[in-house]
């Protein structure tokens, strides 16, 4: 892309994450170093997917942000809802493209290299034409995969009906925010984020034409069904992306609830919530404490057995629990990812997956994307 418009481009993103607190300050210099890889392609294309997804990503985040803030919780002990988003989360979701994007920028040098020094021309092209370079499709099927990702995520907790828990055998109904769970409304919104970047794709997709045809470096022009099936395809393979992300975040992701207010924890920048203190001893049920124990004066009240420890109405009660029961207990999942993990996860899977089915279905070599 020309630095002329990209500079300028990445300026104005990076002053509006600023003003808008979207980002965290590490957060935006990140962001604005993956803005750079993407804007070293010579194409337009995996510049304008890094802003769309940006733009978009953080406008359906402020869609009923206070209604949002309302339905879960902070582990800080604030309200819930998605806070600035951090260097790390900002890699989760873009580094992948990155990479793929500065892979692609450098064989379409060697081809311009081979052509200048008069050498064989490379078996590519310049155009992008119909079975053509797969790691184009890796690119597009990442923003793809992780915009349907936070459009599901930001849009489906809104949905008036309960979440339902994708990994569990009866689909039970779990607490909005529940890593895994999924509503309707969610999957529609996915759907919709992902169909955006693969319309933007599109429309900044140099397509082969009749104008590049039998030019050095051009091919073929693309037929309406070609260019229905490559919207499509891409289109609901992102729209997949969201579903895997509920599948991995289900499984190996640990959703934390509170006890007393039934609301799901989440975590600062992604990061996993806990559920206890390090010195917590299990009770006698195997649950673990999570605030350490205190005697009925220390805490101001008796040790009554009339009144319920778990009555989410009781707004007297203590921050922790006199026979030593969690404030905060699990609702779902295995411990061994956190958030980032799982949308890395996603992102890679999908960019990876989009490479191999493409290449199967095209009849293109996997090996075609380590060469010019």
């Amino acid at each position: 892309m020309k630095a002329i418009i990209a500079g300028p481009a990445t300026l104005a993103l990076v002053y509006r994450a600023y003003s808008h607190n979207s980002l965290t300050p590490l957060g935006i210099v990140v962001a604005a170093l993956s803005a750079v890889a993407h804007a070293v392609h010579p194409w337009n294309l995996p510049f304008v997917l890094v802003c769309t997804f940006f733009l978009a990503g953080t406008r359906v985040t402020k869609i009923k942000a206070n209604v949002k803030a309302g339905l879960t919780l902070s582990s800080q002990g604030s309200g819930g809802g998605e806070g600035p988003r951090t260097h790390v989360q900002v890699l989760a979701n873009s580094l992948m493209a990155s990479i793929l994007s500065l892979l692609h920028a450098y064989q379409l040098h060697l081809r311009r290299e081979a052509v200048l020094s008069q050498k064989q021309i490379p078996d590519g092209s310049f155009c992008y034409s119909w079975g053509g370079d797969l790691l184009v499709i890796g690119i597009i099927a990442n923003y793809a995969a992780v915009t349907a990702d936070t459009f599901s995520s930001e849009l489906g907790i809104l949905s008036r009906t309960s979440p339902r828990l994708i990994t569990s055998f009866n689909l039970r109904k779990v607490p909005p925010g529940t890593n895994g769970g999924v509503t309707l409304w969610g999957l529609v919104a996915g759907f919709l984020g992902s169909m955006i970047i693969v319309t933007t794709s599109l429309v900044f997709l140099p397509l082969c034409g009749e104008d590049t045809k039998g030019k050095i470096g051009g091919g073929d022009s693309w037929t309406v069904n070609q260019k229905a099936t490559l919207a499509w395809g891409l289109t609901i393979w992102g729209a997949l992306g969201s579903l895997l992300d509920s599948f991995l975040g289900g499984w190996f992701q640990k959703s934390v609830r509170d006890v007393r207010s039934g609301k799901i924890v989440e975590g600062e920048g992604g990061v996993r919530v806990l559920t206890s203190f390090p010195d917590a001893k299990p009770n006698a049920a195997g649950s673990q404490a999570t605030e350490k124990p205190s005697s009925p004066a220390a805490s101001g009240g008796d040790d009554s057995s009339s009144k319920s420890p778990y009555d989410p109405k009781d707004k007297h009660r203590s921050s922790h629990f006199g026979d030593r029961k969690p404030t905060r207990v699990s609702e779902s999942g295995f411990d061994l990812l956190d958030n980032n993990d799982v949308n890395f996860l996603m992102a890679f899977t999908m960019s990876v997956g989009s490479i191999i089915i493409a290449g199967w279905y095209w009849g293109v070599p996997l090996d075609s994307i380590f060469k010019a």
